[in-house]
């Protein structure tokens, strides 16, 4: 399994227990890896584990040595094609986070298909600007697809104009991927006075991780200078593409439809019954390759799945006549922070565990770049300030991305009338003090 460069202790030491892992290849680039604390600690609590270290010579096992000198007697052994793969990372809505099996079957499948779709070839120049390991930037069709049409990917540190212009320009790059808050990057700079001449070669841009707003979507060919796709899936399977042959109006205003024929979608109330066409509701699934279950989350899989193996995916969508899924918002306590989903529950259980927070409760608050943020509403026994909180939560480890963006002391939370926090009521306050 491939961990995001953003997650810290918590994320790691999480993952490590749930699958045992026999190695872990731990880059010294990375503020964990760049000093030897951490890795005495994980060693020491996963014996297991086996370290090799990228950019350390020094090193007890070291990939480029082991890239320049090959075992002699190494023999690659087949797996059976329905055999994992590997675990992809789920957002969550839990503190733990909970890991998805892929085979080779199914993985091979979603990127064989999506660069049928995408219409992948040799000619093609992919830049790689948004995490690597996140399922988008890998299947969708991302690297591997790239790969698997032999054609280039081109990868950027990170998505900023001022470093992904020059590489389009340089490398005549003619396919990206990017997220929302991204493309609201671009198109600011060019405003700002960025040249759109770096931009010639680039002829499809993909956008996915988070909703796109119909606003945003129209200004990319008239701004950017290309088509737009969008691209609406998840690490569990399902993967809807608009086509590159739509008309403007889909491609602006829906998440296009399913890959495969054999993709079967439909839209559930709150009790898991059906909603007639174009209603708004949970997104129920199963396909060819759509996983079967969390990997040891047996609690976890009886609730995502209906008897009849239908997962629910916890997004609210609705679909028109000919098939187009819009996607209207989510239904789980999760966060979308530019594409990163921030578990609500693990969050608010960190906070807990601060001497001076008696309770706490995370909610989303809209932004303009990002999508989301996150606010944490706390009932405190003495004033705290937010820099504060954020440092408290850095120091049990938690990834900087999931940091709360404000924070409000109250003197109580509201609760509904089964006496749960009533994180409606929290958005209403938040939305009305932040428009004040």
């Amino acid at each position: 399994m491939l961990a995001l460069f953003s997650h810290q202790r918590s994320e790691l030491n999480a993952y490590a227990s749930q699958i045992e892992p026999a190695l872990l290849i731990a880059d010294r680039q990375h503020a964990l890896f760049s000093g030897d604390d951490f890795l005495n600690t994980f060693v020491a609590e996963h014996s297991s584990i086996r370290v090799v270290q990228l950019l350390n010579d020094s090193g007890e096992h070291n990939l480029q040595d082991a890239i320049n000198h090959p075992a002699e007697d190494f023999t690659a052994t087949p797996s059976p094609a329905d055999e994992v793969a590997y675990f992809q990372l789920s957002g969550g809505t839990t503190g733990t986070p909970k890991l998805i099996p892929r085979t080779h079957n199914d993985y091979y499948y979603s990127v064989r298909r999506s660069v049928e779709i995408c219409q992948f070839t040799q000619q093609t120049r992919y830049l790689c600007a948004i995490p690597a390991a996140h399922n988008y930037a890998m299947s969708s069709p991302g690297s591997l697809g790239v790969f698997l049409a032999g054609g280039t990917v081109v990868l950027a540190a990170d998505p900023s104009a001022t470093l992904c212009f020059p590489l389009i320009e340089k490398h005549q790059v003619n396919v990206t991927a990017l997220v929302p808050p991204a493309v609201s990057l671009w198109l600011q700079a060019l405003a700002e006075g960025e040249s759109r001449a770096q931009l010639a070669s680039l002829k499809l841009l993909q956008v996915g991780g988070a909703r796109l707003s119909a606003t945003l979507a129209a200004r990319i060919p008239a701004e950017i200078g290309c088509q737009l796709q969008q691209v609406f899936g998840m690490a569990e399977g399902l993967v809807n593409y608009t086509r590159l042959d739509d008309s403007a109006e889909k491609i602006i205003h829906t998440q296009g439809y399913p890959m495969c024929p054999d993709d079967e979608v439909w839209v559930a109330d709150a009790e898991g019954n059906p909603l007639p066409q174009g209603e708004v509701g949970r997104l129920m699934t199963r396909g060819p390759y759509t996983f079967r279950g969390y990997y040891k989350s047996p609690q976890h899989n009886a609730s995502a799945f209906d008897a009849n193996g239908f997962y629910c995916s916890g997004d609210l969508i609705s679909i028109d006549p000919e098939g187009y899924i819009t996607v209207q918002g989510r239904e789980k306590d999760q966060i979308n922070r530019g594409g990163e989903k921030i578990a609500a529950e693990e969050i608010e259980n960190q906070l807990l565990r601060h001497p001076a927070v008696i309770y706490a409760a995370l909610v989303s608050m809209e932004d303009e770049l990002m999508g989301e943020k996150s606010c944490a509403y706390l009932v405190v026994k003495e004033p705290l300030r937010a820099v504060q909180v954020r440092r408290f939560l850095r120091e049990q480890g938690i990834a900087e991305f999931k940091l709360p963006d404000r924070v409000e002391c109250v003197d109580s939370l509201p609760l509904t009338a089964v006496g749960k926090v009533d994180k409606k009521q929290l958005r209403q306050w938040l939305a009305s003090r932040t428009s004040a």
